[in-house]
């Protein structure tokens, strides 16, 4: 369930940064036990079009999705591991985040094809 989504200045990673990024912040965030590996899901989006603080400054901002239920210190180390990650790939990035995000399981439905 966990859906990592990271966006990005696109002129400032390519595709060959993206990838062994992303390997990164599953390896990190199952490293945590906050979450299964198996049940990681992480995508990326690059913007042409963007703005830090008025300029257009190198970004990558990570929302983290997770079902309602983690403590405040296991969303905190969570936070922590995955903003060390992003540090480790992204060192000549100006602006780097993370923000955890609970989502109400009652709310939340999802659909497996096949299952």
């Amino acid at each position: 369930m966990p859906h990592l989504v990271i966006d990005y200045s696109g002129e400032d990673l390519g595709r060959d940064r993206i990838a062994p990024m992303m390997d990164g912040l599953a390896v990190a965030a199952a490293a945590t036990g906050v979450m299964h590996a198996a049940d990681i899901k992480i995508r990326a989006r690059g913007f042409d079009d963007y703005l830090v603080a008025g300029r257009r400054d190198s970004f990558v901002h990570l929302a983290v999705y997770l079902l309602a239920g983690r403590t405040p210190e296991q969303k905190e180390a969570l936070s922590i591991a995955l903003r060390q990650t992003l540090v480790e790939h992204c060192p000549d990035i100006v602006s780097l985040s993370v923000d955890i995000r609970d989502m109400d399981p009652v709310a939340y439905k999802k659909r497996l094809k096949g299952a």
